[in-house]
């Protein structure tokens, strides 16, 4: 690594490159990092995210944001998204729900999924800006229709609930299951709560099994609570088992 520079990266094949960004090779945070300092958004957006998370070098989320606003200069959707992520959760800053709203719009007004899921997200609840369900429903459909499943759920959520449109429990179960389906942990918790109340609890369990794979903490205890207070004796029982099975460290970084 020592005699690498931005221009022998330059010079390199595709296939060299896939080498040296390889999750195995000991040096890709290095060269990663050659590449942000060289002036790539890509390659600034992605040390900025292995900042964050501590990925491969130690955590430093106050050099993950100045690394995101680097690439977020030159326009990098996900280096907006992930400055409003910042100040959504506190991340290196004080939480700032406004100034997180300003940086989702901008990447929701770029075409991102996920600019458009977190500004709908913050405009379905009032945080940060004026609550406006109807326009977090808007944005959440476009976000949906590009495959998103975090907004794919959430749309569900809205027909559960009757928020807007009028309550519809099949449109709802449609939903949570593509949700589901597309890995996403509330949408495979919903899912499993809709199979379930259909009397489906084999097939509710089988998916409370997958929850724990990307799911919060924090949701995994609220997930928990609502089993443990079920009237159904399997979900109290087997399903707080299936729930803790395949628990990882979650998913909150995006």
């Amino acid at each position: 690594m020592a005699t690498l520079d931005i221009e022998r990266l330059k010079a390199m094949s595709a296939d060299e490159l896939s080498a040296l960004l390889s999750p195995d090779n000991v040096e890709r945070s290095a060269v990663i990092k050659l590449a942000a300092e060289a002036g790539f958004a890509d390659a600034q957006a992605l040390y900025g995210q292995m900042l964050l998370d501590g990925s491969g070098i130690a955590q430093d989320q106050r050099a993950a944001i100045g690394w995101f606003h680097k690439a977020a200069e030159q326009g990098h959707a996900m280096a907006i998204n992930m400055i409003g992520r910042c100040y959504d959760l506190g991340w290196g800053v004080a939480i700032d729900k406004a100034r997180a709203a300003e940086w989702f719009r901008i990447a929701a007004d770029k075409g991102l999924d996920w600019g458009l899921y977190n500004y709908a997200t913050l405009l379905a609840l009032g945080q940060g800006v004026a609550e406006d369900k109807p326009a977090a429903l808007a944005l959440f459909r476009k976000a949906a229709a590009m495959g998103n499943a975090k907004a794919i759920n959430f749309v569900g959520s809205f027909y559960e609930d009757g928020w807007v449109v009028d309550r519809d429990m099949a449109v709802a179960a449609y939903h949570y299951r593509r949700a589901a389906e597309g890995g996403d942990f509330r949408g495979r918790f919903n899912h499993a709560r809709m199979l379930a109340c259909a009397g489906d609890v084999d097939d509710a369990l089988l998916w409370l099994a997958r929850v724990g794979e990307n799911a919060t903490p924090a949701f995994m205890t609220k997930a928990e609570a609502w089993l443990s207070a079920s009237g159904d004796e399997r979900l109290r029982s087997e399903g707080i088992a299936a729930l803790n099975r395949n628990q990882s460290s979650g998913d909150a970084t995006i």
